[in-house]
């Protein structure tokens, strides 16, 4: 979830290099930092993150943080600059290596840290970055995120951090891009002894100052920036064990006190989840550190290990369906659609924010596969079709690489409308099911690209894609079906449609299913009898225009 969800989930519902002449293409104005941010850059290419030991301690009363971050990276050839990014108002104090202070020079949210030992290929380095301030306050969490500071009914402080699109780097100093995911890292959050912090991973020990106290929670895993979070609160834990595909699985909620009974009721569905996921997508991929959910004052986000919630123990988005047919109150929508990003965001992760499609469209099919598992292929059908009402067509699926610019929010109901597609052109719900479980295996813990998973299920599918592709993902034409029907001839032809496409398409004459194949150049199906009836199957993401 990021900040243009919000249009998609409400109804109020950017491109890549091709080689197709026909295709929409973004123009939008760009600047320097959004290149420094988006880009891999000298400053960043050089190296590879290890391990961060992120230590802060959080003051409510003043809205202010202080602390450090100590960043571990291995040397893949030599370099003498080394940029870690810092949103203002946030400032870094100073930057080490071995005690020794090293200069720094800023470039907006940008600093390049200049180096003064020698950097020897395959050695693994470290440096510690001191930094203080008051972070950016969310605006609208979590699509204009930062530091969320609220107080819950009881007047006790409720503090979370939400940062997708803005980056990581609003709130604390790091490499701020998603290609390089670190392979582990320990968070340490000093908060007022009265409150709890729950972050990422496993909780390995609680400090005990006085006044206040300091969590250390360790994630076993590889993580994304974005992916980081700190909630606190005055938190009452409760949890369970599943038993899944890799054994126990530690189940953990951490909830505001006053609203445990419904928790304990509401939170049903997350059980639900993972046994419905594990089913079509394969084993969760964090065993290791366990799966969460988090309490906090904003609607929720799919943090790893750490999905936060805010939904109000409502089934459906705040209590509405989404896709307007009834199925979309069958479950809590914040527990399953950020917990399926567990697969498609932080087990397969995007390297270009361009490539968000792979996080958002994936995820949104997510919600209808737990309806599949549960309600059988009707009830997800229909809620898949349903959630076409919201959108727009207006930009591409796709943004633009190396500019940290996301594509449109057509990216959630068209992306999740384009893969329920595909899955009627396999044909095959088995294949279908074995093909996202190959997908989450393949790509296990790994940052991709669109032409990776493209490519993947290009070869999975035994069929030529790239044009089906490029008329989702890269284009804002849907495929319509020209047809026209005289006696016992139906003719046909698709429009608006970009070079080579050509997919086949499930109708019904005079009830008898009926597979077509149409081209951009008009096709005559001759019968045996009069055409009394022909339907086209909903369940693919087209138009039609029947022509008289």
């Amino acid at each position: 979830m990021k900040k243009y969800v919000f249009l998609l989930l409400l109804f109020c519902f950017s491109f890549n290099n091709t080689t197709s002449q026909g295709l929409f293409k973004n123009k939008n104005n760009f600047t320097a930092q959004d290149t420094l941010r988006g880009s891999i850059t000298p400053e960043r290419i050089w190296w590879n993150l290890t391990y961060y030991h992120l230590d802060i301690k959080v003051m409510p009363d003043k809205k202010f943080i202080t602390g450090k971050n100590t960043i571990k990276y291995k040397v893949l050839k030599e370099h003498q600059s080394l940029q870690i990014d810092l949103q203002a108002p946030l400032k870094i104090k100073k930057v080490t290596q071995y005690g020794k202070e090293l200069k720094v020079i800023d470039n907006g949210n940008a600093h390049f840290v200049q180096l003064i030992k020698k950097q020897h290929i395959g050695k693994t380095e470290t440096i510690v970055v001191y930094y203080e301030g008051y972070p950016k306050e969310a605006i609208n969490a979590p699509w204009d995120g930062g530091f969320s500071w609220k107080k819950d009914k009881n007047n006790n402080h409720f503090i979370a951090t939400s940062c997708q699109g803005l980056g990581a780097s609003v709130w604390w100093p790091c490499k701020d891009h998603m290609y390089d995911e670190v392979e582990n890292m320990r968070i340490s959050v000093t908060v007022p002894s009265n409150l709890i912090n729950v972050s990422n991973g496993k909780l390995e020990s609680i400090e005990n100052h006085g006044t206040t106290k300091t969590y250390n929670w360790y994630i076993n895993n590889p993580i994304n920036n974005y992916g980081v979070n700190l909630n606190i609160g005055d938190y009452i834990h409760f949890s369970e064990v599943f038993y899944g595909e890799k054994g126990a699985l530690d189940m953990d909620y951490f909830v505001l006190k006053y609203n445990l009974e419904k928790a304990q009721e509401h939170f049903k569905d997350a059980p639900k989840m993972m046994k419905a996921f594990e089913h079509w997508f394969g084993a969760y991929p964090f065993y290791e550190d366990g799966f969460k959910l988090v309490e906090v004052p904003y609607l929720g986000m799919e943090h790893q290990s750490s999905v936060t919630y805010g939904n109000q123990y409502k089934k459906g988005y705040l209590g509405s369906d989404l896709s307007k047919t009834g199925w979309g109150l069958k479950f809590d929508f914040i527990i399953i659609h950020e917990s399926g990003h567990e697969w498609f965001a932080n087990n397969i992760t995007y390297k270009d924010v361009a490539d968000m499609w792979i996080h958002e469209s994936f995820t949104n099919y997510s919600e209808s596969l737990f309806l599949d598992y549960y309600y059988g292929k009707k009830a997800a059908s229909e809620y898949v079709i349903g959630t076409r009402k919201g959108i727009k067509n207006k930009q591409p699926i796709i943004g633009q690489y190396n500019v940290n610019n996301e594509g449109s929010s057509d990216m959630y109901a068209k992306g999740g409308n384009l893969l329920h597609t595909l899955r009627q052109l396999v044909n095959n719900d088995e294949k279908w099911r074995m093909i996202l479980r190959k997908m989450n295996t393949q790509f296990y813990h790994q940052t991709v690209t669109t032409v990776q998973i493209e490519n993947f299920l290009i070869t999975e599918t035994g069929f030529d894609l790239n044009p089906f592709f490029n008329q989702y993902l890269r284009d804002i034409q849907i495929p319509t079906l020209e047809y026209s029907i005289k006696n016992d001839v139906l003719s046909y032809r698709w429009t608006n449609i970009v070079a080579n496409f050509k997919i086949p398409l499930k109708t019904k004459i005079n009830s008898e299913n009926t597979w077509i194949y149409p081209t951009n150049e008009w096709q005559n199906l001759n019968l045996d009898s009069i055409i009394s009836n022909f339907t086209i199957d909903e369940n693919f993401y087209i138009y039609s225009n029947k022509i008289n």
